[in-house]
């Protein structure tokens, strides 16, 4: 995991450097919001009506949280924008015995590809590589050592959205898509409390699809821009 993360340093030093060759650059931070969509649990039944659910269960979406750092190099109205980003996603399953949340880190590293509409609105698309630091659900048996949770089974995916930028503060808001397929796990058996409850309650269980696609909201501070560091010497004003 070290290795990985080291890597992913690594390279987006190395592409920033290339940057900072180019004619118009900037460099800064973001952070903001991240609402997931995605995710099912099929429970097996045990044959006996009044024991385990074989429902279908697919999560509820919960606010979740990221935050990074940005590049960007622009080519007259066009523009590369590389980035690396921690988020931290939930989301949860409404299992008979009671709201069970799945949680998911990841560090992703999108390079997209925009285009300047008009004035401060640019529009952008373009892949993201993921690393999935750590992904669990609770009430996954044993609780002292639960099986690995497999979010992805390829480390990509696609991204699509539009920003807006006044002065050195910015919004950006995208759609993240997964490219993993459909991977099957299990079976694997949650605690299910059965006592406590007179219906089905989810205990055997296969997780149908693990997947995570995310609405992103981000608010975006530019630290550095060359355009404006060679305003500030030709004409001795100060600006962002």
């Amino acid at each position: 995991m070290n290795k990985k993360l080291l890597s992913l340093f690594v390279c987006f030093l190395a592409v920033n450097a290339s940057l900072l060759h180019a004619q118009e650059f900037s460099i800064g931070l973001k952070g903001g919001i991240n609402k997931t969509y995605g995710g099912e649990i099929v429970g097996i039944d045990s044959g006996l009506p009044t024991e385990y659910t074989s429902e279908t269960f697919t999560a509820d979406g919960e606010i979740g949280f990221h935050g990074g750092i940005w590049t960007q190099v622009n080519f007259g109205k066009f523009f590369i924008r590389p980035e690396i980003v921690y988020s931290k996603l939930e989301s949860r399953f409404d299992f008979p015995q009671g709201p069970t949340l799945y949680e998911v880190e990841e560090l992703s590293v999108p390079v997209l590809v925009g285009y300047n509409i008009f004035g401060p609105l640019d529009i952008y698309a373009g892949p993201a590589y993921k690393n999935i630091m750590d992904a669990t659900i609770e009430r996954l048996e044993p609780l002292n050592d639960p099986p690995q949770v497999v979010v992805q089974n390829t480390p990509f995916s696609a991204q699509i959205g539009a920003k807006v930028q006044f002065g050195s503060f910015g919004l950006d808001v995208r759609y993240d898509r997964a490219l993993s397929s459909k991977e099957f796990q299990g079976p694997v058996d949650f605690v299910s409390d059965r006592a406590n409850f007179d219906i089905p309650v989810m205990n055997r269980a296969v997780i149908e699809d693990a997947r995570l696609d995310q609405i992103i909201v981000s608010l975006t501070v530019k630290l550095f821009d060359t355009a404006n560091k060679d305003r500030r010497r030709r004409g001795g004003n100060c600006y962002f």
